[in-house]
């Protein structure tokens, strides 16, 4: 089985940074992980990638030639590609078994609503034998905001609904918030976002508040993985929870751990390792 992760989030949420520092944590701890560019716009790469849209359309090239603005270049490019999803399959086929893949992915949210661009992406994804998970990017400054939050929750439930894909929500940045400004929005429910709306926003909004508060803790969508790339339990945890969603590993066959001769275990501890190879 292969593997994909597919990072979305609005712009600006910090897509490219999770895909950087999931590559790089990875390659510390000899896991290979494959980054593939899927937006048009990028501009400039922190992470090594393996694949690049902008070798098939760019936003640059639909801008020029056909004077279409910025999103409308954008949009353009990626019906584009949907048109030209052999060129997307060719790709995915040089991946082989137990490979993961990360695509990083524009971020306007008409992708992820309506236009049947990334629903696409997600079929030929699994008919290319994917297990694919989403991972949608919420900035940890919107904790602080109740009507962004909600804004953000609700884009993710439409991501969430529309590519129909195991779920996980990131809080990015959060090495520039004080821990105590999201630590308790880990746990929260929706009756509490009703509530912090509710200081927000007038009284008749109440009962809309509420009516959406539970729509989102029906759908489990009032829960955030923390990311803060300077720590690495932060993103070793983050990892774990976007891995278990897509059943990463589940197949795979247990290893025992090469060791060098210099580092020759007693015989209790060589009979541990040899145990939980067994396990």
């Amino acid at each position: 089985m292969k593997y994909c992760q597919i990072v979305m989030g609005p712009a600006g949420t910090g897509k490219s940074t999770y895909c950087q520092t999931i590559q790089e944590h990875c390659a510390a701890s000899g896991r290979s992980v494959h980054v593939i560019n899927l937006d048009p716009a990028a501009e400039a790469f922190k992470y090594q990638i393996d694949a690049d849209v902008r070798d098939l359309i760019s936003v640059d090239e639909v801008m020029d030639e056909l004077g279409m603005g910025p999103n409308g270049g954008l949009l353009y490019c990626m019906e584009y590609l949907a048109e030209s999803i052999e060129w997307f399959q060719e790709i995915l086929r040089n991946f082989g078994e137990d490979d993961y893949v990360l695509l990083d992915c524009p971020g306007q949210i008409e992708l992820y609503s309506h236009i049947p661009v990334m629903r696409r992406v997600v079929d030929v994804l699994r008919s290319e034998g994917f297990n694919v998970a989403g991972v949608y990017t919420i900035d940890a400054m919107f904790v602080t905001d109740a009507a962004k939050l909600l804004s953000g929750n609700l884009a993710a439930l439409s991501a969430m609904v529309h590519l129909e894909l195991p779920h996980v929500n990131v809080l990015t940045k959060c090495d520039l918030v004080e821990e105590a400004t999201y630590e308790p929005l880990l746990s929260a429910s929706g009756e509490a976002l009703a509530r912090n709306l509710a200081k927000a926003t007038g009284p008749r909004f109440r009962r809309l508040n509420g009516a959406i508060a539970s729509l989102l803790d029906d759908y489990n969508m009032v829960s955030f993985v923390p990311l803060d790339p300077t720590t690495e339990s932060s993103v070793d945890y983050a990892l774990a929870v976007v891995d278990a969603c897509m059943q990463y590993g589940e197949d795979m066959e247990p290893k025992e751990p090469k060791m060098d001769e210099s580092d020759a275990f007693s015989g209790d501890a060589a009979a541990g390792a040899a145990a939980m190879a067994d396990e």
